[in-house]
């Protein structure tokens, strides 16, 4: 099938704009009819976007299945995947017919909500297919609006507080991207992420006001980059937006935002910041990695003393975050590897911690920790789901949460041990809040009189938390379609920028022996 990628990119915008153009009206019948038209269409480009999985080579280290051609004032249009970005393609296109069936109860503005969930679908996915700077920058510009506005109007009491925070911190972040974008291009003279994987930028140390630069123009482009995706994923200390953000999105935002969104950050490390600049990613390498285990143990601590159960998940994907930045800069096959199964399991992880907690806050209006206690006793199915994710969220073996952190672990360990330990701890960490979460919600006497009439799931909810269940069990068991997906793409990033740091290296013996 031509133009495979363009399809699936584009449907859930095409969507968008039946129902801008097509459906009139505040009614029940129009509200339904755009639930059942969102539903379908992300159904359909989940099914559509298997054809990509079907045709991909994961032999070929390449880009596959590239469309090119000239759009708006001469500027290119060029889509592709290699084995780093179809699955997160598939992540996206997976996650979100389940956002949608989550919306079901939404009653205000149906139309516009589901208008701005089918956009972000389409800016997330041009996100991860890009192969052009310009397009790349307005995909992953352009996905903050509709957040914006999901967090803005259909958000909680602080809304307008948090989606404002959350757009201005990723908004600042990325203006220095799109300087070091034009210094790429003024450098290369091209916009072509291909031919930019293979340019050489300098990495010649210089001097500006008596201050030196290691690594010459690839650490100030390092920097630049790093700047947009570190508030991206988030990493410490530019983590702050995102708990406000969670906790004043509306449970279909929370999941996108946790699910797919945080993913971008890591993903740009790994398709600009190691391959292109890998001189600059390299002597600021010992200070990303103390960032992450830094991350990892502080938001650990912080979501231990939370209690606003959104707040408490979200502290926990910081830290999650922090094993994928670790694993990415370790720079080795482990590490990568590991980062790259963290963010897929983390999707499916984090998306279901944030759909447990809508669950309960549709039927109680809170989500107080203290609010709630003995749930078990009422909500049996509901308990035992929540503990599933629970579990797979510390890391239990049989999980998908498991084989993610040991790989990146495992990678860290052979880079530094130190941090290797202090990112250990996180594990312990990471099951003292989780499971002092489930306690406090879920075990005990059912002692409160709010509680004693609430009912379990439905059967629409267990139907959204079923591929979930699968997705993370299967993966956890048998993790070799995703490790052999990524491996060979993923082993020849690692060669190149071990190779272009050898040059380098190289190059800067025989500057200093002249």
């Amino acid at each position: 099938m031509d133009n495979l990628l363009s399809i699936v990119t584009f449907l859930p915008a095409l969507a968008a704009l039946i129902l801008l153009v097509f459906l009139r009206g505040e009614d029940e019948a129009a509200s339904r009819n755009a639930k059942w038209l969102s539903l379908i269409a992300t159904s359909a480009t989940f099914l559509i976007s298997l054809f990509i999985l079907a045709q991909f080579d994961s032999q070929n280290t390449g880009f596959q299945m590239v469309e090119q051609g000239e759009w708006l004032l001469g500027l290119q249009y060029k889509m592709g995947v290699d084995g780093i970005s179809v699955l997160f393609v598939m992540l996206t296109t997976f996650m979100m017919p389940l956002v949608i069936a989550a919306s079901w109860d939404v009653s205000h503005r149906v139309k516009e909500y589901m208008i701005a969930f089918l956009l972000l679908e389409t800016l997330m996915l041009g996100v991860f297919m890009a192969l052009d700077l310009v397009l790349f920058y307005l995909f992953f510009e352009a996905g903050l609006i509709p957040m914006f506005l999901i967090i803005g109007i259909w958000g909680g009491k602080n809304r307008i507080y948090a989606s404002f925070k959350f757009f201005l911190y990723t908004f600042l972040g990325s203006v220095l991207m799109l300087v070091a974008m034009v210094g790429m291009f003024a450098d290369a003279g091209t916009t072509d992420i291909e031919q930019l994987l293979t340019h050489q930028f300098g990495s010649e140390t210089f001097s500006v006001l008596g201050v030196h630069i290691v690594g010459g123009m690839q650490t100030l482009l390092f920097l630049a980059f790093f700047a947009s995706f570190a508030v991206k994923m988030p990493m410490w200390p530019v983590h702050t937006w995102l708990p406000d953000a969670h906790v004043q999105a509306p449970t279909a935002g929370s999941v996108v935002l946790a699910a797919i969104l945080l993913k971008m950050g890591g993903y740009g490390f790994l398709r600009f910041s190691l391959p292109m600049f890998p001189v600059g990613a390299d002597v600021l390498t010992p200070l990303v990695l103390w960032m992450s285990a830094i991350a990892i143990v502080y938001t650990s601590l912080v979501a231990l003393v939370q209690e606003d159960m959104k707040k408490l998940i979200a502290y926990s994907s910081v830290a999650h975050m922090g094993y994928v930045t670790m694993g990415i800069f370790a720079g080795n096959q482990q590490g990568i590897d590991g980062a790259i199964f963290q963010m897929i399991s983390h999707g499916f992880i984090s998306g279901a911690l944030f759909l447990c907690v809508g669950v309960i806050y549709d039927r109680m209006h809170t989500r107080d920790i203290d609010a709630y206690g003995g749930l078990v006793n009422r909500m049996p199915a509901y308990a035992l789901i929540f503990m599933l994710f629970t579990m797979a969220n510390v890391g239990l073996p049989g999980t998908s949460g498991f084989i993610g952190e040991f790989l990146t672990l495992m990678g860290i360990f052979q880079v530094n041990t130190w941090i290797a330990a202090v990112a250990t701890s996180g594990v312990i960490l990471s099951a003292a809040y989780a499971l002092w979460l489930y306690r406090r919600v879920v075990m005990g006497d059912l002692i409160k009189e709010s509680l004693k009439t609430i009912t379990d799931m439905t059967r629409r909810e267990r139907a959204i938390f079923a591929p979930l269940v699968i997705a993370t069990i299967l993966f956890g068991v048998y993790p070799a379609p995703i490790l052999d997906t990524i491996g060979p793409s993923v082993e020849a990033l690692v060669t190149n920028y071990q190779t272009a740091l050898a040059a380098a290296e190289t190059a800067t013996q025989v500057a200093v022996n002249h």
